[in-house]
């Protein structure tokens, strides 16, 4: 098993979010040993707490003062007024995972109104994983645990677009037309890392433009996708307005993305590298609590930049490139970022093994990047 970077309150309720897969129920088991471990996912406790949610209390001896785990609450969003009744009476501590906030949203008390932190869980890590990273094995298949310690990663993921891409989106009840929700998931995987146009996924997967915006509105509340917005603080050019979409891991993207004779591998290639970049770059700003929120930017012209986070620390602008070569168009798009926000620090990322610079653009290899991206933001 592998360390998590996850920094936890000591003696406060927290919920732990992340996509199934993740590694949740595996950290929490090892993290906390002596904790009353209650799962969802069991057929019988399941019908018991849903039947009344009230009979929580009798799994918890009264004066216990350890940790109690509730795993998959989205499964009984009602036993969070169960939950927060005991924090308030009786002082309990409870870690609460879940793979989908969507449902808790709608129900239960504001999740404990504040009485509980939220904390996320994102595919392994770059730091986390340590000396077993491998890039190209990253870029092909992820950095989910299990992918890690399959033999054949490749079955795991199809194994996964199907039973939880497919099968929990009709199990919950999510769309009434899987057969469309699956034509569109296909759809969507053409988008990856593109300015997203809903109408003209929703023409190419022969679905209603407002059904497709709210299947796009199930994968991010389901943690499963990305909508990231242009960067447009005090802009001196005129903009795009749609936000770039991403599967929230490598190998996910790859398993529901079709091939065929006419892709170019280079292109799925770039945008695999754009990916595993991204939720580098997610989980190392959730896990270290920097605070910065991320965008890409490009203007009218397309000149276009990555990704651009910004907060308290500074902006940082990333160009990602799988290529070892630059040229004077490689940087035209940081280029241009500069001249509008002088004061950021620009990175090209490139396939190179040399550490490079231009002016004010830092040019990382890759490796370098990923393994130390902490140092870089």
């Amino acid at each position: 098993m592998y360390s998590r970077i996850i920094k936890f309150p000591k003696d406060q309720s927290f919920f732990l979010f992340g996509p199934r897969g993740t590694g949740k129920t595996t950290w929490v088991k090892t993290t906390f040993p002596g904790a009353i471990y209650l799962d969802l996912l069991e057929a019988e406790l399941f019908n018991n707490l849903l039947a009344d949610p009230g009979r929580l209390s009798n799994f918890i001896p009264p004066d216990f003062k350890g940790w109690i785990i509730i795993d998959e609450i989205q499964r009984v969003p009602d036993l969070l007024y169960e939950i927060h009744r005991l924090i308030e009476s009786r002082k309990y501590k409870f870690i609460i995972t879940g793979s989908s906030p969507r449902k808790l949203k709608k129900t239960g008390p504001n999740l404990l109104a504040g009485r509980a932190l939220t904390l996320s869980m994102y595919p392994l890590s770059v730091t986390e994983l340590g000396a077993d990273f491998n890039l190209k094995k990253s870029l092909q298949y992820g950095q989910m645990p299990s992918v890690y310690n399959q033999s054949d990663p490749k079955k795991y993921l199809e194994a996964y677009v199907k039973t939880y891409l497919e099968e929990e989106i009709q199990q919950e009840g999510l769309t009434r037309n899987l057969p469309s929700f699956i034509r569109f998931l296909e759809s969507a995987s053409f988008s990856q890392g593109s300015v997203l146009n809903v109408s003209s996924v929703a023409r190419d997967c022969a679905v209603e433009r407002k059904i497709v915006e709210n299947y796009f509105s199930i994968l991010e509340e389901m943690l499963i996708a990305y909508r990231i917005p242009v960067f447009s603080k005090k802009s001196k050019r005129r903009l795009v307005v749609h936000q770039k979409f991403y599967f929230f891991d490598t190998g996910v993207y790859r398993a529901i993305r079709p091939t065929g004779p006419l892709d170019v591998p280079e292109e799925v290639e770039g945008l695999a590298l754009e990916t595993l970049f991204l939720e580098e770059l997610i989980a190392v700003n959730s896990a270290l609590g920097l605070g910065y929120k991320i965008f890409y930017w490009r203007t009218s012209n397309k000149q276009e930049v990555d990704f651009v986070i910004y907060g308290s620390r500074g902006l940082l602008a990333f160009e990602i490139k799988r290529t070892e070569k630059i040229n004077a168009s490689s940087l035209s798009g940081l280029k241009s970022f500069l001249s509008d926000y002088p004061m950021a620090k620009t990175y090209f990322v490139y396939g190179g093994n040399r550490r490079l610079y231009d002016g004010q653009i830092e040019i990382i290899p890759i490796l370098e990047m990923l393994k130390n991206l902490s140092t870089f933001i």
